[in-house]
């Protein structure tokens, strides 16, 4: 490609033949472009390490770097746009692969991801019709029988029968979990105000029509006070408004109450809304807690509810002979969602329902004559998204490569981690653990002897008041903390919200810790916790500390 202007220029005059280059001829591998190519993929640990930046800087720094609206006339030289990505966006980026990174349900990758996801780039298919996607149709179709198969166990005749049907879908792949619940929840809601009689169902003649003839003020999901914001997109988009996604009051261990939802159903059926969908959470993002999902599914039989599993974060578990036990009842749900780059461990965007039964998704059904055209076996039929790239590809490389024992292995060392980490902090004189973990999440703060001494103590009026004062003292606490050690770069932890039965729901700001990267270590942990005591001397919390002494004083 020819420069143009004097030897500073880095643009390159727009030309046919120089367009065809880009497009045909390969970067050589001393280009920069090269060898970084080179680099990620001989050493991805040791190119994350160098490039990102550990220190923080202010995000409104790094937004003067992105502010030109311009698109420009001439092209930059690859080299020069290698260079602005590596100085302004690379070295700005989150270090999601570190072992010290535990605050997020991201983790470090499998390296053999780096030239699978070459090809399925290079390849380019679009998984909305087979003539943009051949062999990829059936990989897909497999990859979901293979994980409907880990949920629900069927026989072989089973995934013989209905796994490449054109009529029946084992499932479908989303960009990520949000589509997945959406997707789910969309058949839910068709199914249960389909057609009937004259009337041709809601998804032809829409929600009000809908209501009016099956004689109802409107329709209403389930879900626990912890259900994924997700869920409240979906009754969003579904048309029943987000009042139409019904939260149901938890116990001491982050779970729903059963007796709550028996009520909460009693309720919506006299209030005239009609409850068609009920959400079970496997892994809550917040504290990673499973629901009683073998009661759920006898609530949801009772009331004849469409029973959903969020399965995004804790599915997984299911790999695991020791601990899948914990998810008992999720094999009776009727759809289940699971994301493949939170613990599958495949990049995002990458995501899928499950539906137990194949014709569920006939539902959502969507045809046109230049594309998916009825009887074919197009997957766009039945998904809300229609192009797709064909990340199918890195899912079913994920589960042959590591396998089942594999994955079993990632997964019990997670769920070991996260009670081994509970142990260290519980045994810390400066930590309070807030959630035992269930699955690989737990959350603590950080809370001085003297401040857990207030906070066991009797119960008097006067010692109710201190303790309410004291957790917002410790919640400013945890915000600084969390805040400063981000900053640092060297570790992060994320915080969240809870509110603790033990504290008679009063919010409180807590450290969340995510345990799925294998490369975590006990000793990065330990090393997390050291940081956050040293954190804590800053001069900037010094009056906070005080005020602490004080009412503990008192």
């Amino acid at each position: 490609m020819t420069s143009q202007g004097h030897s500073s220029d880095k643009t390159v005059r727009a030309s046919l033949d120089n367009l065809l280059r880009i497009f045909t001829v390969p970067e050589a591998p001393e280009s920069t472009l090269g060898r970084l190519d080179q680099s990620i993929s001989q050493n991805m640990a040791g190119f994350l390490q160098q490039h990102i930046v550990a220190e923080e800087i202010d995000l409104a720094e790094i937004e003067q770097d992105f502010t030109d609206t311009e698109i420009p006339e001439s092209a930059l030289l690859v080299s020069e746009q290698t260079d602005f990505l590596l100085e302004k966006v690379v070295a700005q980026s989150v270090h999601t692969s570190s072992p010290s990174f535990v605050g997020h349900m991201t983790s470090a990758l499998p390296y053999f991801m780096i030239p699978l996801s070459k090809i399925m780039i290079a390849l380019n298919q679009n998984l909305v019709k087979t003539e943009t996607s051949k062999a990829f149709t059936p990989l897909e179709r497999q990859v979901l029988g293979m994980l409907h198969r880990l949920v629900y166990g069927n026989d072989e005749a089973f995934y013989q029968r209905w796994l490449h049907d054109a009529h029946q879908h084992l499932g479908a792949f989303c960009s990520g979990g949000t589509i997945a619940n959406i997707t789910a929840l969309w058949a839910a809601r068709n199914r249960a105000f389909g057609p009937d009689g004259e009337f041709r169902g809601i998804a032809e003649e829409g929600v009000y029509a809908a209501f009016k003839h099956y004689g109802c003020e409107g329709g209403a999901v389930l879900v626990s006070e912890r259900g994924h914001y997700s869920l409240s997109k979906a009754a969003d988009v579904l048309g029943l408004g987000r009042a139409g996604l019904v939260a149901v009051e938890t116990d001491d261990l982050n779970r729903i109450r059963p007796e709550a939802l028996q009520a909460k159903i009693a309720e919506l059926k006299a209030q005239g809304i009609r409850p068609f969908g009920l959400v079970g959470i496997a892994g809550t993002t917040e504290t990673g807690h499973i629901d009683p999902l073998d009661t759920l599914a006898d609530i949801a039989e009772e009331h004849q509810l469409h029973f959903h599993v969020d399965g995004a974060w804790g599915g997984p578990t299911l790999f695991s002979e020791k601990y899948r036990g914990r998810l008992a009842g999720i094999e009776r749900a009727d759809s289940v969602t699971i994301d493949a780059h939170k613990q599958l461990y495949v990049p995002m965007g990458v995501g899928l329902v499950l539906f137990k039964d194949p014709a569920a998704l006939n539902s959502i059904e969507h045809h046109a004559q230049y594309i998916i055209r009825q009887g074919s076996k197009d997957l766009g039929s039945n998904t809300l998204e229609g192009s797709r790239p064909g990340m199918a590809m890195l899912v079913h490389s994920a589960l042959k490569i590591i396998g089942r024992r594999g994955y079993q292995l990632l997964i019990d060392q997670g769920i070991e981690k996260a009670a081994a980490f509970a142990r260290m902090i519980d045994a810390h004189p400066e930590f309070e653990l807030i959630t035992e973990p269930e699955l690989n999440i737990l959350t603590y703060r950080w809370c001085p002897p003297e401040a857990r001494a207030l906070l066991e103590g009797a119960g008097s009026d006067q010692a109710a008041e201190q303790r309410t004062e004291l957790n917002e003292l410790l919640n400013r606490s945890t915000r600084y903390l969390q805040k400063t050690q981000r900053e640092h770069g060297r570790a992060f932890v994320s915080r969240t919200r809870l509110t603790p039965k033990r504290y008679d729901g009063q919010p409180i700001v807590v450290f969340r810790a995510v345990l799925a990267n294998p490369l975590t270590t006990e000793a990065v942990l330990r090393e997390i916790l050291i940081e956050q005591v040293e954190i804590a001397k800053d001069a900037a919390l010094a009056p906070v500390r005080q005020q602490i002494e004080r009412l503990c004083q008192t």
